[in-house]
């Protein structure tokens, strides 16, 4: 299957009024002129006469970007004995980086600490390191391959997108979002039988990517003998969001 198949879906927009009540938004504003028949008729530009609607708009898309953070241990009697032993480990790592064709701005050097013990008979360190790859597939290959390099510690993988894919994806949850508003002002506007005339205000909130984390198994611990499997993980959509509040200008139909 191809992970970068688009999947999309929408949210529901959810419509409220201004003023808090129906009179004051959908009906006769105080003050105005009255009609032939003797019915109010608020003029066009009466703050009354707006319809004010909260869309939501969602895309779910197969990540094309993976973030690792691995990461080296050591211990010693002296704090100059675990900085070598560090540097050696790191130097093993980014070896190991370079044959699987990672470029050297993909891995960044991360948190570096080294520590004397709680009962002061040694130090200890840790040296960790941020890699990034734009095929997802190749987790498991960069997990497997680091592992074999000494690596100690594998953190969560975060699946996420590039960023052309993210602005692409964002726009679309948008136009999404809109187009809920509007169908929402559509059916208020008909059922109170009035026409939307125009939009006066249109503001964002919760427009984001939300990743996807999954953490590894150690089947090298359970598999007896050698030879584990090799590690696969599956990461589910990334989801694009955006919520939009649309307020729209109306008038009674003619």
């Amino acid at each position: 299957m191809d992970r970068r198949q688009f999947l999309a879906a929408s949210g529901v927009g959810v419509a409220i009024t201004t003023a808090g009540c129906v009179d004051g938004v959908l009906g006769t504003a105080a003050g105005s002129e009255s009609d032939a028949n003797g019915h109010g008729a608020p003029p066009e530009d009466d703050p009354g006469n707006a319809i004010e609607v909260r869309g939501e708009g969602v895309v779910e898309v197969e990540p094309d970007r993976a973030i690792l953070t691995i990461g080296v241990e050591a211990s010693g009697e002296t704090a100059d004995e675990v900085t070598d032993e560090l540097a050696g480990d790191a130097e093993t790592l980014r070896e190991a980086f370079d044959e699987l064709g990672l470029p050297e701005e993909n891995v960044e050097s991360g948190r570096f600490n080294v520590r004397q013990v709680h009962n002061g008979t040694g130090y200890e360190g840790h040296h960790s390191f941020r890699v990034e790859f734009d095929d997802p597939d190749r987790a498991g290959e960069v997990i497997d391959a680091a592992t074999a390099a000494g690596a100690d510690t594998v953190g969560r993988v975060q699946f996420d997108l590039q960023d052309a894919t993210r602005e692409e994806r964002r726009n679309e949850a948008l136009d999404r979002a809109l187009a809920n508003a509007d169908e929402e002002a559509a059916h208020i506007a008909s059922n109170r039988g009035v026409e939307i005339t125009g939009t006066r205000s249109v503001s964002t909130s919760d427009v984001g990517v939300r990743p996807v984390y999954e953490t590894a198994t150690d089947d090298a611990a359970a598999a007896e003998g050698g030879g584990a499997p090799p590690t696969e993980i599956d990461a589910g959509p990334v989801r694009v969001t955006a919520s939009v509040t649309v307020t729209y200008s109306f008038a009674d139909a003619e």
